[in-house]
């Protein structure tokens, strides 16, 4: 159905072991049993017409089409609802099934507006495809009673049109909304003529449940369902395929263009990760590459309170060169240091931690990874050997037993809460563990078994008391325990675990679960099949993190739910990169592949390559480098692709340090909260305007293709190569792929990965080596990484951040579907929509005793800080907790978070903060003050000034 829209359509294919043979046309075929007579024809070549059928969803013979003649049946069944059958002999072509479908076509096209050569989808319609294969030529039916052709455009979605007078009514959209998306929220209205796709019981698309992801206009097959940008710019020209730069799930996308506009993103069906679905900020959330505040040329400036002044790229490279140069000759080689970035790609983060460890020779090198994920990675590697992820995300489908702890999947990584709920809906049962009622809990068909909403910061508690109940009533796997862990550990822990302390009477005391809930859930993981963990920051962003990691390893090795499919532990990476950001030695202690820089051996390889020798001291983290601008001995930073100021905790010390800076370096697509406190900014380059790769959450490496010349003139890993030039290095790369390939070179874990492999393959999951040189989508299997799996104490201990008479209120924070981290690319888009501020979620009881009604201003204060925005009432919480999301810098929601962190790894705890909430007039003075410096540090001279 066209050149660019390329969706292999017919119905999804059989997964069965016995095989039938069959006749189609003449000519034998043998398939799977189950394939229904339709995709059969398909693959011997065979085209039947369609227009209900799609490979993606399931058969619905509806439009009465794909009608087929059978020898010794009755009649002309639907070929698409048909399995074929041992002897089976069927005709696609006949006289008979010509004039059929062509009086079937007749009947659909007499029920539609006559306007195909101005329809926005002319020459992508499946409609007129159709008909034209049919051979319809002449239509003699009226239109007078086709009412639904006067009903009104909807254009309520920023992203797409529905216009009801060009519907069909196939229910492909409505299936796909069911089937893919699992939301539900489109129906048939109306029966006869007057039936119409309807969002809800006659709403508007914007205002009803739909959840803008696409599958309905990506199933739609003719207009009814168009992308606004399709209307604009018209049909695309040509395509290739990419990553999304959103989230951790790393979508496949087909970019479509014409010339080097973007006219839409298509969700690719051959994506490992997504298999052909989206979300609303990976299908249509791409305008910010050329809104109007992306930054396109560097710009300098002798003091933060100075307007920005454009120079040419030689200029700004030459000053950053000659800064950096004079700051390590006046304070030592020890007073700057490098943040990577988990948007950028691997081997741009690669690049940057190359440029700090053998450019300025030390190790001050740290990632916005590590105030999310760090726990992840010293609570996997210390238990299992590996610091990330057991599973791909097919796996889920394998699952009996779904466990989600501190993670909101429906919000976070949408296409993966939408694949976990269609195997929920198939009969899996759902444990949630979170303080807040997250969307997953209830949805439609599908219902947790168990929700423990346990007090903020006692996850530790509740996991141990998940595994009292398995020890104490005889649940443990014992002989995958004695075969593939170490037993005299697991003894210690079991004798630690059954400790009354960990009782879940003991625990309700603390978390508020009541025992028996947890006695039940614990149960229903250690005995209802293959069961899986998956988790987020909620567990992560703790000064416990790490022990809870280690914790929820114990729980899975003590039930043998690691090392096949359908089980594992799988945190769910927020950013698009984090994975891969970790991976490429983006931390202080670690060279890529984590891989400590005091093991000689290690160091020794990277000496070679890069033929300059390399500390063996750990570097600074981020909080210690801003510890050390505050005491005068840190002087310059090189920030590629953060906003720290608003995405880090206490942001009060943050601004402290980098004001006490002499250069900051800001790489970055717009002026956001960290550049107001720069000396140089440096444009960046969008994922559409580079080439590389992302690694994401299952560990799959994706190409990242250019689409488009970079507004800024530069890819960033080119930026980072010019700085490296000039401070003296041999850095001499024409692409990313020559990158890789030193990566492959120096990291055991990527010694297979080759762009030439990704381009082979699509996607390949590390660990990929001799071992296994066309990856690894599970690991663990047969053994574990580090040989024996490790159990580990994990004892509970209280945070040091109580609540009391001042701060009765525990905070915690996360994040919403149409918004994203720290909003740069979303609120630049049309998904401000949905949510244009940060809200502040509070329990109507606690919401009584302060007098708050909804939409109310309050105050928010801690003991760092104090903000305000305004309230929402919601049960979602409970009496005690309130929510907040930090996607909109007017909050400045991290002014109230505390300095507290993991004691293993530093990461910030975010999710546990006493507060105070009252009602309030308008913002703070504080964020008056913010405001007003933020818009003095973001002018920008006029150009005739700067010449």
């Amino acid at each position: 159905m066209g050149l660019i829209h390329e969706v292999d359509y017919g119905t999804k294919s059989s997964n069965s072991t016995k095989l039938v043979t069959l006749t189609i046309d003449g000519q034998s075929i043998t398939v799977p049993d189950g394939t229904s007579v339709m995709r059969a024809a398909m693959e011997m070549g065979t085209q039947i017409p369609k227009l209900c059928a799609t490979d993606t969803l399931d058969s619905f013979g509806s439009c009465r089409l794909c009608l087929v003649e059978i020898e010794g049946r009755a009649g002309t069944p639907a070929s698409c609802t048909t399995p074929v059958a041992e002897g089976m002999v069927v005709h696609t072509q006949n006289a008979k099934l010509a004039k059929l479908r062509r009086g079937v076509m007749e009947l659909y096209i007499s029920d539609h507006p006559l306007d195909c050569l101005t329809c926005g989808a002319n020459g992508d319609c499946e409609l007129q495809d159709m008909a034209g294969a049919v051979g319809l030529r002449d239509v003699r039916y009226g239109n007078d009673v086709k009412t639904h052709l006067d009903l009104p455009k909807d254009n309520s979605n920023p992203y797409f049109q529905f216009d009801p007078s060009k519907c069909i009514v196939c229910s492909r959209c409505v299936r796909a909304c069911e089937e893919i998306q699992g939301t539900f929220a489109l129906t048939i209205a109306g029966t006869g003529f007057n039936s119409k796709v309807s969002p809800g019981i006659n709403e508007m698309f914007l205002g009803s449940e739909c959840v803008s992801c696409g599958a309905c206009v990506q199933a739609c097959p003719t207009a009814t369902l168009i992308e606004t940008s399709v209307l604009e710019h018209g049909q695309p020209e040509h395509s290739a395929v990419t990553t999304c730069a959103y989230c951790g799930v790393g979508c496949a996308f087909k970019v479509e263009m014409r010339g080097e506009e973007v006219v839409r993103m298509m969700p690719y069906k051959d994506g490992k990760a997504n298999h052909g679905h989206s979300c609303v900020k990976g299908r249509f959330a791409w305008g910010y590459t050329t809104h109007k505040d992306r930054i396109t040329k560097p710009m300098l400036r002798a003091k933060i309170t100075d307007p920005w002044k454009e120079v040419s790229w030689d200029e700004a490279i030459s000053h950053v060169a000659s800064e950096f140069k004079r700051i390590q000759a006046e304070h030592g080689k020890d007073a700057i240091g490098g943040i990577t970035s988990s948007r950028c790609t691997n081997e741009e983060t690669f690049l940057v931690q190359k440029f700090v460890r053998a450019g300025f020779g030390n190790n001050n090198v740290d990632t916005c990874a590590r105030v999310c994920h760090s726990p992840t990675g010293y609570g996997l590697s210390t238990t299992l050997g590996t610091s990330a992820g057991t599973q791909d995300f097919d796996s889920v489908m394998d699952s009996d037993v779904i466990m989600i702890i501190g993670a909101n999947p429906t919000d976070g990584h949408p296409v993966f809460g939408s694949r976990m709920k269609q195997r929920l809906r198939q009969g899996a049962k759902l444990i949630v563990i979170d303080p807040r009622r997250t969307d997953i809990v209830h949805t439609p068909h599908v219902d947790a078994s168990y929700h423990l909403a346990l007090r903020p910061g006692t996850n530790v508690a509740v996991i141990n008391a998940l595994s009292h109940v398995i020890v104490s009533e005889g649940l443990v796997n014992e002989a995958y325990v004695r075969e593939r862990c170490d037993w005299d550990e697991f003894s210690d822990w079991a004798s630690f675990i059954l400790d009354p302390k960990n009782s879940p009477e003991a625990v309700e005391a603390v978390s508020g679960v009541p025992a028996q809930t947890i006695r039940d859930a614990a149960r229903l993981y250690a005995t209802g099949g293959n069961a899986a963990i998956y988790y987020g920051l909620g567990v992560t962003e703790h000064s416990q993190g790490s022990t809870a990691v280690i914790a929820i390893a114990n729980l899975a090795m003590a039930t043998g739910n690691v090392g096949r499919s359908g089980v594992g532990i799988n945190p769910l990476r927020g950013q698009n990169n984090v994975q891969g950001s970790c991976d490429m030695g983006s931390f202080p202690h670690e060279f890529p592949g984590y891989r400590h820089v005091a093991d000689d051996s290690v160091r020794h390889i990277f000496e070679t390559e890069w033929k300059v020798p390399l500390s063996d001291n750990p570097g600074l983290r981020i909080p210690n480098m801003l510890d050390a601008a505050v005491d005068g001995s840190f002087k310059g930073i090189y920030i590629q692709g953060e906003d720290i100021v608003q995405s880090d905790p206490d942001t009060k010390h943050i601004t402290a340090g980098l004001s006490a800076m002499e250069c900051v370096v800001v790489q970055d697509l717009f002026l956001n909260e960290t550049s107001n406190f720069a000396h140089v900014f440096l444009p960046g380059s969008t994922f559409l305007e580079k080439n590389g790769t992302f690694t994401n959450a299952e560990r799959r490496i994706q190409l990242v293709r250019k689409m488009m010349a970079p507004r800024n003139g530069y890819e960033d890993w080119e930026v980072t190569q010019l700085l490296g030039q000039a401070m003296g290095m041999n850095m001499h790369y024409t692409h990313p792929s020559e990158i890789m390939d030193e990566i492959a070179r120096t990291t055991p874990s990527f010694a297979g990965v080759s762009f030439k492999l990704l381009e082979e393959k699509g996607s390949i999951q590390w660990p990929c080596n001799e071992a296994a040189p066309e990856g690894t989508p599970v690991m663990h299997v047969g053994h574990f990484v580090r040989g024996k799996g490790k159990f580990v104490i994990t004892d509970y201990i209280a945070t040091d951040e109580k609540t009391g008479p001042r701060f009765p209120l525990l905070l915690t924070t996360g994040r919403i579907l149409t918004q994203y981290n720290v909003g740069a690319q979303t609120r630049r888009t049309p998904n401000v929509a949905w949510h244009e501020e940060d809200l502040l979620e509070i329990h109507p009881h606690d919401a009584e005793e302060r007098g708050i009604k909804d939409g109310d201003w309050v105050k928010l204060a801690s003991r760092s800080g104090e903000t305000s925005l305004h309230a929402k009432i919601t049960d979602r919480v409970a009496p005690g907790v309130v929510y907040t999301t930090f996607h909109h810098p007017a909050t400045q929601a991290n002014v109230i978070t505390t300095d507290y962190s993991d004691w293993a790894t530093n990461c910030p705890e975010y999710k546990v903060t006493a507060v105070q909430v009252s009602l309030s007039n308008g913002p703070t003075e504080w964020q008056e003050r913010y405001r007003a410096h933020s818009s003095q540090a973001r002018r920008i001279a006029p150009q005739e000034a700067a010449e």
